[in-house]
Parts: structure tokens; sequence; C-alpha cells
């Protein structure tokens, strides 16, 4: 190409560039992998002060692999996606069973590791160890499809496949861990989706969507779908300072998280009122029901999910609930170091804050 895009961004990035981010200390595969896992549709801001304390809890990949699931799942608390965290503990005990300890820095390898995409495995060696990949995040998918005039939403795999031959294209032999990081720079802070900052970006003068008057309409979003809306009630039994919650099972949503009884699961229309006194026979409780607490609007990618929990006042205990048992009694004062989801940890502020 005529225009030198390359050495223009690593300049603009030379003098304006990101380059004390946590993840760019110290830099390693293991920690640029979870930085880009934890980066995964979650903005940096909010990323930080988790990779800080995943990173004291564990500092090596040996470290997450002897780590109990729980424990990680603890520490992703909050940031949402929780596959993310099941496959991070996943791939770190392959790496230490499979690759002695050390992260594979061979392409293919990365690949192979759970959670672990085209993209992703591009990023880690790039920064990593300088091997040249190219990326195509998010952030690098808009620069280039307003660059190029790319038509077409992203996700769709004509589209994207066409975005990453751009990619290949751009991506120089030099300099790979600052071209790498400037891509993702020039998405996040400069070529954002709403009110870009077209005046200081380095490749104004020949993105074509900005010569074309179409930076507004590029990339084309994706084709809209209304989201179903689904309901739930929960059961949330208290006892002297205590609730007592469920562990998720592995698969599905929420996986391997501890939440609260929810006999009927998701409905498709509002539910009836819920017969508590079966879920109290069950369980070994005893107690009086009834007191709805503030209902919660959770969204899911694919689906709004409304929540309705209701206060279980127990009076006395029949059956010891233990945590092999996949039930256990949280002080909401002190909650144990275990995965919550977003609406549990607002269920248990309210408990905080009102008993």
């Amino acid at each position: 190409m005529a225009f030198d895009f390359a050495p223009t961004v690593l300049a603009w990035y030379d003098e304006h560039g990101r380059k004390t981010l946590p993840w760019q200390q110290n830099i390693n595969p293991y920690r640029v992998w979870v930085s880009e896992i934890m980066l995964q549709q979650t903005q940096v801001t909010t990323v930080i002060p988790y990779y800080e304390r995943f990173m004291q809890s564990f500092p090596t990949v040996v470290a997450l692999a002897d780590a109990e699931q729980e424990d990680v799942l603890h520490h992703w608390t909050g940031l949402g996606y929780y596959a993310r965290a099941r496959n991070l503990h996943k791939a770190a005990r392959i790496v230490r069973d499979e690759h002695s300890g050390e992260f594979p820095v061979a392409f293919d390898k990365v690949l192979a590791l759970p959670g672990i995409g085209r993209s992703t495995a591009g990023a880690i060696l790039a920064i990593s160890t300088g091997q040249r990949y190219a990326i195509l995040d998010g952030n690098v998918k808009r620069v280039l499809a307003r660059f190029f005039a790319v038509d077409g939403w992203p996700g769709l795999r004509a589209v994207e496949e066409q975005l990453w031959q751009y990619a290949e294209a751009l991506t120089p032999t030099e300099r790979l861990p600052e071209y790498t990081q400037v891509m993702m720079d020039l998405g996040a802070t400069v070529c954002t989706r709403s009110k870009p900052r077209c005046e200081q970006c380095p490749i104004q003068t020949q993105c074509l969507a900005y010569v074309q008057g179409r930076v507004s309409e590029l990339p084309a979003r994706k084709p809209k779908k209304d989201k179903p809306e689904k309901y739930t009630h929960v059961f949330v039994p208290v006892h002297k300072g205590r609730v007592l919650m469920y562990k998720r099972p592995e698969s599905g949503i929420w996986g391997g998280l501890w939440w609260f009884a929810s006999p009927d699961g998701f409905t498709e229309k509002c539910l009836a009122q819920p017969q508590w006194d079966d879920y109290l026979s069950r369980e070994g409780l005893k107690g009086q029901t009834g007191q709805l607490l503030p209902s919660i609007r959770h969204t899911f990618s694919h689906f709004h999910l409304n929540i309705q929990p209701i206060l279980v006042e127990v009076s006395s205990i029949t059956e010891v609930a233990e945590h092999d048992s996949g039930k256990i009694w949280v002080d909401w004062h002190e909650p144990e170091q275990i995965g919550l989801c977003a609406p549990a940890v607002t269920i248990l502020e309210y408990l905080q804050n009102q008993y």
C-alpha cells in the first residue's frame, strides 16, 4: 500500500498510546492471556481492579491451575460472562498437566486451549513474544471497517473474513507488541462506536468512511432482534443472619456459581403465587414466608430475566446444609469467598442494608 499504515499508527502510539496498564508490566504470556480474557466484552476501567486482585492471588499459571474453581469464580464475581473464568481455569490445568506448567508459545497449541479464539491467540503471542500474528477483536474490526469502508455487519462470516484479510495485510514484521496494542487503543479511545474522535485519528485522511462521510454508519450494526422476557421467583431463606444458597450446575447460565432456590426455573410468563410450603418441607425448614423483596431485572445476551425474590423467615432447621452437598448458609454480613452472579450480590447487599 502507498500509505504507510503501520508506521503511521506506531508513531501515534509512541506519543499517545497506553503504556501503563497493569498487564503491560512484567509481560509474559500468562499475564497477557488473563488480561485478554478479562477484556473480552468488558471495559478496561472495569477490568483493572479485577486483574490486579486476580494476579495477586494467582501470580502464575500453575497457581491458577492449583486453585479451586470456587476461588477462581469468587475472584470473577461481578465481571460477568462466567464461562470465561471456567475456561480460564480449565485451560490453566491443561497448561500445568500437558505443558509442564509453561504457557505454550506455538499458535496451534495456544488456539487449542479452552476459551481462546484466533484473535486472542494472536494477541497473546504478538504482545508477549513479538510473533507476527494479526488480531481482530471488536475494536480492530471497527477501525478496519471504517478505514476500508467495509459494508455489512462484521459478525457475518464473509464480512469477518474480508476484515481478516485486511488485518493480515496491514500487520507489520517489526514492533508487533506495540502494533497490536495501538490497534486496540485506536478502537477503544479514538475510533469509538459513538462520538468517534476523528480529529485525533492518525489515519483520518486515508479513512474511506471519513472521506465518504459514513463514519456514523460503519461498521454496520447487528440486525436488531427484540430480546424475549423471562421470569422467575427465588426463595431467600434467612435464619440468624445467614441465608441459604445453592450451587448452580457447572454448565448453563451462572454455571458453578451460588444462587437461590428457583423451583420453577425460568418461565415465559409472569409467575402465579409460588407454593413455598412444598419448598420448606422439602428442605427441612420451618418458618413464615411471603415478604417480597425488590424485584431485579437482569439482562443476558439473548434475553431479559425478571427476578422476584421472596424472603423466607426460617424459625428452625432440621437438615444441615454443607458446602459439599451443594447448599450452604451464607453470612450476608461477611459472605464467604464463593462465586456469585450479579443478582445474588444485589440480594445479599439488600439483606446487609435491611437486617
